[in-house]
């Protein structure tokens, strides 16, 4: 029986557990090895609830009840985010990504910018990029507007983003003169303004059950399903990605993570930054996807296509 005013539980035994179950959430314990602490002190908290004395009694109860695979599954979400969190990364959608975006979109005669944040966590990544729209290229295009769909399993996670109520950590990264314009103090917190709110659309959904529907110019899906959850899982949702963002169209990840191996519905576009492009002629770039994500150099966005139907 664990002692739970010390170490919740046994690192070996909660390791055990996790390297036991996670397949069967179809993921992988090579993703949890870092955050390890915090999905045990989660499970630590459940056994506590549960009245069960270890870790053996809570698989034998995973074992015998189905429904509890799913309170499980919620133990082993990580919510981690920040406003401009890779600073490195909104550096290189502000200055490349989203202008060429903008282009492209343009030049197919779409009157908004369309993004999806998968993951969204309480909102902090899709309020970045209505930020950096709106105080640095609203101006540049005038006749586009930024639409986003942010979605997350967690309905919790999902209420503190609508609430858009941050501490002051949370807004560290952020250039100084947006939080002064972007934000107003409430004590103390910082309420979001409400014309940033206004191109958001917040929506609960199972990245592995379901996806917004398409066509989208930018995903960014960082630190969730490329990390988590094992290799056929993260193809089946790229393949599905794949088939929401228009060719010429960005996929952001994780800057430490990566794309299943030989994939070539996508090619880097600048790999450090966790960039990628929707391939418009993928078989060509398949090899030349390889070496650059070897050499760690950048493809150059090709220019915009004349207007298609995928595209609108």
């Amino acid at each position: 029986m664990y002692d739970s005013t010390r170490w919740p539980i046994d690192d070996t035994a909660c390791v055990a557990l996790l390297r036991w179950a996670l397949p069967r959430l179809r993921m992988r314990w090579s993703g949890f090895r870092k955050v390890r602490r915090q999905v045990c002190k989660r499970i630590a908290r459940r056994l506590r609830a549960l009245g069960l004395p270890d870790v053996d009694a809570y698989r034998a109860l995973l074992e015998a009840d189905a429904a509890e695979w799913k309170h499980l599954d919620a133990l082993c979400t990580i919510p981690i985010s920040r406003f401009w969190r890779d600073r490195s990364v909104f550096d290189r959608l502000r200055e490349e990504v989203l202008p060429a975006l903008a282009e492209r979109a343009l030049a197919s005669g779409a009157p908004a910018v369309r993004a999806w944040s998968a993951g969204c966590a309480s909102g902090e990544e899709p309020y970045s990029l209505a930020i950096l729209w709106r105080f640095d290229l609203a101006a540049r295009f005038p006749a586009l507007r930024l639409d986003v769909i942010a979605t997350d399993v967690d309905e919790r996670l999902l209420a503190r983003a609508r609430a858009g109520l941050y501490g002051t950590s949370s807004l560290k990264d952020l250039p100084p003169a947006w939080i002064d314009a972007a934000f107003t103090r409430r004590g103390p917190r910082h309420a979001i303004g409400n014309l940033l709110r206004a191109g958001i659309d917040f929506r609960r959904q199972d990245l592995r059950e379901g996806m917004p529907e398409g066509p989208f110019h930018l995903v960014l899906c960082r630190n969730v399903a490329f990390t988590y959850f094992d290799e056929p899982l993260q193809r089946e949702i790229l393949a599905r990605m794949a088939a929401r963002i228009v060719p010429g169209g960005a996929l952001v990840i994780g800057i430490h993570e990566s794309l299943p191996p030989a994939e070539e519905d996508f090619v880097p576009w600048i790999p450090r930054a966790g960039i990628y492009l929707r391939a418009t002629d993928q078989r060509p770039r398949a090899g030349r996807a390889r070496r650059a994500a070897a050499s760690g150099r950048r493809i150059t966005a090709p220019p915009p296509p004349a207007p298609s139907p995928r595209d609108r």
